[in-house]
């Protein structure tokens, strides 16, 4: 729209080619849309952008800002996609729904939201600033319901209690310390740390703001605000859980990492990686819950198909070689890892792995945890295991040349190799070795197999119910339409154990490329990443898409679970 949007103000003498070619010029420095720099270099008000666009494209302009919307409404399209293509639902009738837009020219976007919805789409336009706005506005937890759960935490707080802090930079250290033991900031803490467990959240997000402080978790891979704490506790909460980490609570200005082991009841611990980042209005602390009873080491239960499984049963099995699992952070890499080492773990086979950090401890299993400042990098990690007679070798991530050159070598010397890196689908893994510098040859004798994963929410198994489907909307993923009609989807209506959500728990979609001859040979010839899948998918490789597909049929998932998780085939 950006090169379109200028040429038709121009055009319209809105602004003239002077102003057009400096916001195009910062575009190209600095990123983001062309209208918003015009907006920001005030050579156009939002207002007047608005409105032109809506002449333009004979669409009506909407001012979200005093319009209310329906919360239903809302949930009919996830916040990510919303963000993702600067839109917001604002209402519904019948088999229409209308969507306001900073791009109405953008039919990608509406297609999605068709597959989405299985709605008719009409558009309205709004100003990206108003949109995001509203998204931020729409997407956040009913005040009344953060302040009931606010007040509920901080019963029995004294006022008095809470005077912890003075000026940013004015802290003094013995006071800190004081505020991190006071009771009510440790039962505050305390509630922080188990409230999670209870629902099987993933990460807590504590957030300092300008004039608020919230705390978050992700559960089952999304983030939900369930806490607004006053924001003179900010301090005396970062600096409790500092302690509980073992970090140093008069360094305000470096980023930190700890962890925290706590004893719950029934002899069972709990592990939190904690990370500390300082931020504009505070410390910004992360910490990702790592629960070993709830490590799901059986492959049978992770969400593989029988195919695919034996696949991978067959290639972690082989003597030597490489396996590489690929995916973006938080798709479940790490356990699939696990459950292959659990497997191959027995008396007989010496293996060592190299982790950035050690998430669990596996007996049995010789685990190294890198340390880049005094030089302990996954490279050197991996020279050093070759001198350690070693039989299984796991290499946390592939970042550089010299980790992928040393994982090859050891492929090829009779080592089995695991190992992880971050790309999109199975086949563009071959791409990215070739681009650290690794030749096609080694590439195609060293890897037995590489398997791409994603993790989609599970439909609800308490409140979940078949739902009508358009035939469309899953021929649009990709079903054919003779199957499309035998699809029986499900979808979780909300109740008390999902929490309102339709979801709970999360499935993995597995696309498994084991690397035959026919794939060896393309890889050899300079095949393209497109034309490998091709090949794989003619080979009998199920892509993400397929396996989301599968799940959908099986009632496991929804359709705008597998579309927000997977790109189209």
């Amino acid at each position: 729209m950006a090169d379109r949007l200028g040429d038709l103000l121009v055009r319209e003498k809105v602004i003239t080619p002077e102003q057009v070619k400096k916001a195009v010029e910062e575009q190209r420095i600095s990123g983001g849309k062309l209208g918003a720099i015009l907006i920001r270099f005030k050579f156009i008000t939002e207002s007047n952008l608005t409105t032109f666009l809506s002449k333009q494209y004979g669409i009506p302009a909407i001012d979200l800002a005093t319009l209310e919307i329906d919360r239903e409404v809302i949930k009919l399209v996830p916040e990510d996609v919303c963000k993702k293509y600067q839109i917001l639902p604002v209402s519904r009738a019948g088999s229409t729904l209308v969507v306001a837009m900073a791009d109405p020219s953008n039919i990608f976007a509406i297609d999605d939201i068709k597959f989405l919805t299985g709605y008719t789409v009409d558009t309205v336009i709004a100003s990206e600033a108003a949109i995001e706005a509203a998204i931020e506005k729409q997407h956040e937890t009913p005040p009344e319901e953060i302040e009931e759960k606010t007040e509920d935490l901080l019963a029995g707080f004294e006022g008095e209690d809470l005077e912890v802090v003075q000026d940013e930079e004015d802290i003094d250290l013995t006071d800190l310390k004081k505020g991190a033991e006071d009771a009510p900031i440790i039962k505050l803490v305390n509630k922080i740390l188990t409230d999670p467990i209870k629902i099987k959240a993933s990460d807590i997000h504590i957030e300092p703001y300008e004039k608020s402080f919230r705390v978050r978790y992700r559960l089952d891979g999304v983030l939900k605000e369930v806490m607004k704490p006053p924001m003179k506790l900010k301090n005396a909460i970062v600096s409790r859980i500092k302690i509980m980490s073992n970090l140093d609570i008069a360094e305000r200005r470096l980023p930190q990492d700890g962890r925290i082991k706590m004893k719950l009841g029934g002899g069972k611990e709990m592990d939190y990686r904690v990370s500390v980042l300082p931020t504009l209005f505070g410390e910004k602390v992360c910490m990702r819950l790592l629960d070993k009873s709830n490590l799901q080491l059986d492959m049978t239960k992770l969400g593989f198909d029988e195919k695919p499984l034996k696949d991978f049963l067959d290639a972690i099995h082989k003597p030597w070689g490489m396996v590489l699992v690929t995916g973006p952070t938080g798709s479940g890499k790490t356990t699939t890892l696990y459950s292959a080492l659990s497997d191959l773990n027995k008396i007989t086979e010496n293996i060592s792995t190299a982790e950035d950090p050690v998430e669990f401890n596996l007996m049995g299993i010789n685990q190294v945890q890198m340390h880049e400042a005094i030089g302990l990098n996954f490279a050197a990690a991996l020279r050093s295991f070759l001198r350690q007679d070693p039989d299984i070798i796991m290499v946390g991530e592939i970042r550089d040349y010299e980790t992928a050159e040393i994982a090859v070598k050891a492929a090829l010397t009779g080592h089995l190799v695991l190992s992880t890196l971050h790309t999109n689908d199975a086949p563009s893994t071959v791409n990215r070795l070739l681009n650290m510098g690794i030749e096609p040859f080694l590439i195609a004798s060293a890897t037995n197999l590489i398997l791409a994963q994603r993790l989609a929410r599970k439909v609800c198994s308490e409140c979940k119910e078949p739902v009508k489907v358009p035939v469309q909307a899953l021929v649009d993923i990709g079903v054919s339409p003779e199957n499309a009609a035998t699809f029986k989807c499900m979808k979780g209506k909300g109740c008390p154990t999902c929490g309102g959500t339709g979801y709970k728990g999360r499935i993995a979609l597995y696309e498994v490329m084991p690397l035959g001859e026919a794939l060896k040979e393309a890889i050899l010839s300079g095949a393209s990443g497109a034309e490998l899948k091709r090949e794989a998918i003619r080979q009998g490789m199920k892509s993400l898409r397929m396996s989301g597909i599968t799940k959908i049929k099986e009632g496991v998932t929804t359709i705008e679970e597998v579309v927000r998780v997977t790109m189209a085939d």
